[in-house]
């Protein structure tokens, strides 16, 4: 039973701290994992416009936007920064040592989600990326939705909400595909959903202040194992300078023959 025409739209927005984009990635001497050591850390792009989806919608229906994560306790920083730009709630599922596998991400986050409805109801959207910036595993999301019994459509573009449906629609060579689910559902959104916004000085003073509750994940291995990273080979381009002005003519001219163009 949808929450819409009463009490607003309830929402969760499932989150991961990923390596910053563009960082020179470095791996672990076993290459079983990646070596963070002198990396910065940010939410996945798709993420951070699901977080903007939850708080527009919000703004639209009322209700409340809450932001999850499984992860480290430094995961708590993307936690805030959600809160920074306008997400009502944050819950920190902390883990230690290496990433949980998909499956094991999955069974960890139906754990919390449930015990977050029982204590306030259902939520009528769960929202995740497409995928993560860095496993690029596409699974969790649909893991969660199957393991809740709701249903749940990837790679989307855009959502309405209205008279207790969600309709979405996903991008195709024809044009649009159009979902139209009775909530609760799940949606996993692409980057390019919206444009997310920036967060504002009292935006980053209250996220400072806001409580951020914590709890230990009894992480259970799903079963799938790494075998280890490989980092592509590296392209090397070079730029050469024929010449400036009128000098550089001859150095281009042999250069459009060499090419063919003459």
């Amino acid at each position: 039973m949808s929450s819409t025409a009463e009490d607003g739209l309830r929402i969760l927005v499932c989150v991961k701290r990923v390596p910053a984009p563009g960082a020179r990635i470095a791996l672990t001497a076993d290459r079983n994992d990646i070596d963070t050591r002198n990396l910065g850390f940010t939410t996945s792009p798709h993420e951070e416009c699901a977080v903007e989806e939850a708080i527009r919608l919000v703004e639209h229906h009322g209700g409340s936007s809450t932001v999850m994560t499984v992860g480290p306790p430094e995961a708590d920083e993307q936690l805030r920064y959600a809160l920074s730009v306008g997400a009502g709630g944050a819950v920190l599922v902390t883990t230690e040592g290496t990433d949980p596998d998909a499956q094991a991400t999955a069974k960890v986050l139906v754990a919390a989600i449930e015990a977050l409805e029982a204590d306030g109801g259902p939520f009528d959207l769960i929202l995740f990326g497409n995928e993560s910036a860095d496993a690029g595993g596409f699974q969790v999301g649909i893991r969660t939705a199957r393991a809740l019994g709701r249903p749940v459509v990837n790679g989307i573009k855009a959502i309405e909400v209205a008279e207790g449906r969600v309709v979405a629609r996903r991008e195709s060579p024809e044009g649009y595909e159009v979902y139209r689910l009775d909530l609760p559902a799940v949606l996993g959104v692409k980057e390019g959903l919206n444009l997310p916004r920036y967060p504002t000085l009292p935006g980053r003073l209250r996220s400072k202040k806001a409580d951020v509750p914590r709890q230990p994940a009894l992480v259970v291995a799903g079963g799938l194992a790494t075998l280890d990273f490989r980092l592509p080979s590296e392209q090397v381009t070079e730029t050469t300078v024929l010449g400036d002005g009128p000098d550089a003519a001859a150095a281009v001219a042999d250069l459009l023959q060499e090419l063919g163009l003459l």
